[in-house]
């Protein structure tokens, strides 16, 4: 997109910037943990209850470090990954950032 391309807003019933229009969808997908701290890809979190992983048999312990998360479509959902499970998904409101 280039800054002369515009976009009708059924909302307002305007032509806005497509960058601003952008901007806006960006700001609204913020992922924050539980103690509001915004999340991005690659940070590191710290479990803040003990969560037994349905599926794996175990317990996360509180206080265990998820390194290199991936945010998804979900702003209440990370991807993660431990030592010894694959593929886990964790609700940010159990996860502080490190």
């Amino acid at each position: 997109m280039s800054d002369d391309d515009y976009i009708y807003d059924d909302v307002t019933g305007e032509w806005r910037p497509a960058s601003e229009i952008a901007a806006e969808k960006a700001a609204k997908n913020v992922v924050l943990d539980a103690g509001g701290n915004v999340l991005a890809d690659g940070d590191s979190v710290v479990l803040i209850k003990d969560l037994k992983v349905k599926g794996a048999g175990q317990t996360l312990k509180q206080g265990t470090v998820i390194k290199t998360i991936r945010l998804t479509d979900n702003p209440e959902e990370i991807d993660c990954r431990h030592e010894t499970i694959r593929g886990l998904v964790l609700r940010t409101e159990f996860v502080r950032k490190r």
